[in-house]
């Protein structure tokens, strides 16, 4: 995501043609929306399954939720539940819900989330050095940037932001915490623009795009949830049922599609999408973050039967 792309429309879904077509949504089905954001995919998903159908909606952040309640307090049937994806196996047996129909997973952060500064999620906002999805956990971008040893910090640049300059970056970092604590959005930028040589900060992408990156996953320990979500919300799926995910960068699609193929090869599901839909010209034009949008399906075989959550 570039300069601009980075602050992209909001509360328009990515894909949303696509993920219809991908989960087949009908009458009288049970879907969970594992990521609902804004409720944009929720809404057509829930117009789909009717009156009869039951939507499950997660996000584990308490300002989505509540946008979401009041997005979606025309239809019936809509249960929330501020949890993380990586526990759909606790809310299903909550539910007593032993199979699902469908799941959608549009994982990272969220349009809303970028355009509110005191979240600390944007580089082009001054704001805290925050990045929680969840205010409840105490843990923040600005405790990792501060308390981190430099080489950590350098790993978690490299690892979770494949950043070329990492090993600079942390020791710009290093250096100038000593004198006092780095506390805003804007602090980090110019501190990654020194570290930055000056030649490699006019390309597409911001020179402090991968660092927030890797700082907003570490905070949140997405790939680790992304890792032990998936699996649950597959064994979910009863006969027939389909998984989509929507992914924003490599290391996302990677655990995916290593997922994906792993249980189409054992033959547990049939891949719907053997190479990932990307947005066409027009809904990039129109809103520019779908711009790294990559989206995979997978259906269960109807010999593999939902397991009990």
């Amino acid at each position: 995501m570039g300069f601009s792309t980075l602050e992209g429309a909001l509360h328009e879904p990515v894909l949303q043609e696509e993920v219809l077509r991908l989960l087949d949504p009908r009458p009288g089905g049970v879907v969970v929306d594992a990521t609902l954001g804004s409720g944009g995919h929720a809404v057509e998903i829930l117009k789909r399954i009717g009156k009869g159908g039951r939507l499950i909606g997660i996000d584990q952040d308490p300002e989505a939720l509540r946008r979401c309640r009041e997005r979606l307090k025309a239809f019936s049937r809509v249960e929330f539940f501020q949890e993380n994806f990586s526990n759909l196996d606790l809310i299903l047996h909550h539910l007593n819900l032993e199979a699902v129909d469908a799941v959608l997973m549009d994982v990272g952060f969220s349009a809303e989330q970028l355009e509110t500064a005191d979240r600390g999620f944007s580089f082009l906002k001054e704001g805290p050095l925050d990045m929680r999805m969840d205010p409840g956990p105490p843990l923040r971008a600005r405790d990792l940037v501060n308390d981190l040893s430099q080489e950590d910090l350098e790993n978690i640049f490299r690892r979770y932001g494949e950043e070329r300059w990492s090993r600079r970056i942390a020791g710009v970092i290093a250096r100038e915490r000593t004198a006092r604590p780095i506390e805003t959005t804007t602090e980090l930028v110019r501190l990654v623009e020194k570290a930055v040589p000056r030649q490699f900060q006019h390309g597409r992408l911001h020179p402090a795009t991968r660092v927030f990156q890797a700082l907003r996953i570490a905070v949140n320990g997405e790939l680790e949830a992304l890792e032990g979500g998936l699996p649950k919300a597959f064994r979910a799926l009863g006969p027939g049922g389909r998984l989509a995910v929507i992914s924003f960068h490599s290391l996302e699609d990677r655990i995916v599609k290593r997922m994906f193929r792993g249980w189409a090869g054992e033959g547990r599901g049939r891949l719907l999408t053997p190479k990932p839909i990307q947005a066409a010209r027009e809904e990039v034009g129109r809103n520019p973050r779908s711009r790294s949008a990559k989206l995979r399906g997978i259906e269960k075989y109807r010999g593999e039967a939902g397991k009990k959550a």
